[in-house]
């Protein structure tokens, strides 16, 4: 079966190359991330765009909207990406670079850092960003759940926040990160509820398989499937890695035994292809 990874990252944040060497054990770097994709069939990416301008400084308020990707020179031809958004960084000449970003082939979407940044899905600050994201039909991901930082804030980054913005921007396709977890079960609902909200399974479990191994022995595997039946939109979801979080394989093994066998193909490759039109259009080049 084909695979698409609707969310890894590929960019020099030092937790990231941290959690490689130290957590995950895995080669973050551009020919660690090939060699993965070409031992689990990959064929396409979704890559977070982010920046620090100092080692350890993510979340950074000082990086420039949009964040791209620096992990290397170049970028795999079968990555598409999704600029990040600064919520300090959104003035006129901010804007104008987005907009100018976003209209390269390549970008298929943009990515909110909810919880990093201390904003609210629904703050006006992000108005100029789903304005753009319905003009160029652009889905828009947010990271919701648990941040990958002490300085986070996590009552921004709730899953539940994102029910108005999906209620009042119709005309715009979101994505929740992560499946809102821990409360994958709040994020069961806004998905369930709001057509225009889909959630990728990207980043439930940090390390290897030992580490998944640990999780399926706690009650932590039964709340997550609760939230999935209780979704019940498989083909709503979106395999993600969170790559270099965890290996590409084990985490295919780990999402292939709690979603449905019938739902594989839409979980693992179709939805991803609806969620990002434009990057249909790059795997077809």
């Amino acid at each position: 079966m084909k695979i698409i990874d609707a969310h890894v990252h590929f960019s020099k944040i030092n937790s990231f190359q941290h959690t490689a060497d130290n957590i995950s054990r895995l080669s973050y770097t551009y020919d660690g991330l090939l060699k993965e994709w070409k031992e689990n069939n990959v064929v396409g990416t979704v890559a977070m765009g982010v920046t620090e301008t100092e080692p350890n400084a993510f979340p950074d308020y000082k990086s420039n909207t949009p964040m791209g990707l620096n992990l290397a020179n170049s970028i795999p031809s079968t990555m598409g990406y999704c600029p990040g958004i600064n919520p300090y960084k959104l003035e006129e000449e901010n804007l104008q670079s987005l907009e100018r970003e976003i209209q390269k082939p390549n970008v298929v979407g943009m990515k909110i850092y909810l919880g990093y940044y201390p904003f609210y899905a629904y703050d006006k600050v992000y108005s100029p960003v789903y304005r753009l994201a319905a003009k160029y039909n652009l889905p828009v991901v947010f990271h919701t759940g648990d941040t990958y930082s002490e300085k986070g804030l996590l009552k921004y980054s709730h899953p539940l926040t994102l029910d108005e913005v999906a209620v009042f921007n119709r005309d715009v396709t979101f994505v929740m990160a992560h499946f809102g977890d821990p409360w994958v079960l709040d994020g069961a609902e806004v998905v369930y509820k709001n057509k225009n909200m889909y959630a990728d399974l990207s980043g439930l479990i940090v390390g290897t398989n030992q580490e998944i191994n640990r999780h399926k022995k706690t009650r932590f595997l039964q709340h997550l499937l609760h939230a999935l039946d209780y979704c019940d939109h498989y083909e709503k979801l979106m395999f993600g890695t969170d790559w270099p979080l965890i290996s590409v394989e084990a985490y295919i093994s780990f999402i292939k035994e709690i979603i449905p066998k019938e739902y594989h193909q839409a979980v693992f490759h179709d939805t991803a292809l609806k969620v990002f039109p434009r990057l249909q259009e790059l795997l077809s080049e």
